[in-house]
């Protein structure tokens, strides 16, 4: 399983370096707010909410590293419930709580920062 949290890793990583090369001021890339259900969306025309999930991710990283991890396994890694809770050693009735409170915080930090 730790193979799929460094994938997961990298993934992110790959998308939030490909995003911020392709919103540099030289390239026109202003930035753009948009709701959490769309910065999951890969594409060239959501790059600028992959840079803002990403920093969202950090910040909740610093607040509770257990459920930035969960969100990249399961949004970044594709792992199912079961396997992010294999991989984090915890239930899957905790994967589901710690995914709905970290849904919510991040909800709630890309619109603090939209508004």
């Amino acid at each position: 399983m730790h193979f799929y949290a460094v994938s997961a890793r990298m993934l992110l990583r790959i998308l939030v370096d490909h995003a911020k090369s392709r919103n540099r001021n030289k390239r026109g890339g202003e930035f753009q707010k948009i709701p959490l259900d769309e910065a999951v969306v890969v594409g060239p025309e959501s790059d600028h909410g992959i840079v803002e999930l990403d920093e969202a991710l950090q910040r909740l990283a610093k607040q509770d590293q257990r459920k930035s991890e969960l969100i990249e396994l399961l949004f970044f890694g594709g792992l199912t419930y079961d396997e992010a809770a294999a991989a984090l050693k915890i239930s899957a009735a905790t994967v589901h709580r710690e995914l709905t409170l970290a849904k919510a915080w991040l909800h709630r930090e890309l619109v603090a920062r939209a508004s």
